[in-house]
């Protein structure tokens, strides 16, 4: 198996720094602040991160085709752009007890996203998806902790994460419709390895999950087989995303530990490594 090292990128410090996806359009890497409301633009060739402050805890942010950016807030889906932060499709608004976690947009420009309990409770998320038109759809019921999720080159298979269930999942996908079936599993993973989180699909139709607890990311093939690993300098690994003109750089964001930890002192930052290998260019929301 393939064994490399990510390097820091931007010492960041963020309590839960999740979401990273590459935004062709400024050159930039976006990726958030969980539970501080912050989405970052970060630009690798000069180290600048900027930031905008989205009002409440943002699980997910997309580049949006119309401009601006794609949300998937707290409170539901939102877009943002000059004129501030605008929720345009609420989503458990009123059940404080949930927060939306990490979501991706498919080849049709619909924006999914998942929830969870701020406790964790077993079962009590959903996975939504955002149309074009602003009408949501519930595509899975019964979820705990909704994370990655990305599509195969062929447009085909969808890869999925509820962390908890300790494994990376499939479904078949229809694209036209935006319709998933037939889930199965690809790869489990021991909880002493850490737990999946989000993640990335390259052009080879590899997946790269991130482990929570885990300090690195692991390249799967689509039959399970485990390919490769990425350790990185902090336990709570939490997403990858493929960036650069060529989109041949891994980025990782983390999340800091609940107490300092000598070990770890760049937890929380955002870390990168050449794989060796091209992502799949990113989606928009097209709404």
């Amino acid at each position: 198996m393939k064994r490399l090292l990510a390097d820091l990128v931007l010492d960041a410090q963020a309590e839960l720094g999740e979401g990273p996806i590459w935004d062709a359009r400024t050159g930039e890497l976006l990726w958030v602040d969980v539970m501080a409301g912050i989405v970052h633009r970060l630009d690798p060739a000069t180290g600048t991160d900027r930031t905008l402050d989205a009002g409440q805890p943002v699980g997910a942010v997309v580049p949006r085709i119309a401009g601006g950016y794609a949300l998937a807030l707290r409170d539901g889906f939102a877009v943002a752009g000059d004129a501030g932060v605008r929720l345009v499709a609420p989503v458990d608004e009123d059940r404080r007890e949930l927060r939306m976690n990490d979501g991706a947009c498919d080849s049709a420009g619909r924006f999914w996203a998942g929830t969870m309990r701020l406790d964790e409770a077993p079962g009590a998320g959903a996975l939504y998806r955002l149309d074009p038109d602003g009408g949501v759809q519930t595509m899975l019921t019964g979820v705990t902790i909704s994370n990655g999720i990305g599509w195969s080159p062929d447009d085909t298979c969808v890869y999925y994460v509820d962390t908890p269930t300790g494994g990376l999942d499939a479904f078949d996908f229809d694209a036209a419709s935006g319709t998933i079936s037939n889930r199965r599993r690809i790869a489990t993973i021991d909880p002493g390895d850490g737990f999946p989180d989000g993640l990335a699909v390259d052009a080879e139709g590899a997946i790269w999950v991130a482990l929570w607890e885990g300090w690195a990311v692991r390249r799967y093939a689509p039959d399970g087989e485990l390919l490769a690993a990425v350790d990185v300098a902090a336990a709570r690994v939490t997403k990858a995303a493929f960036g650069g003109p060529r989109l041949d750089r891994l980025y990782i964001t983390t999340a800091a530990p609940d107490a300092a930890d000598p070990a770890q002192p760049h937890a929380g930052g955002v870390f990168g490594v050449d794989p060796g290998v091209r992502g799949l260019p990113p989606r928009a929301y097209a709404g």
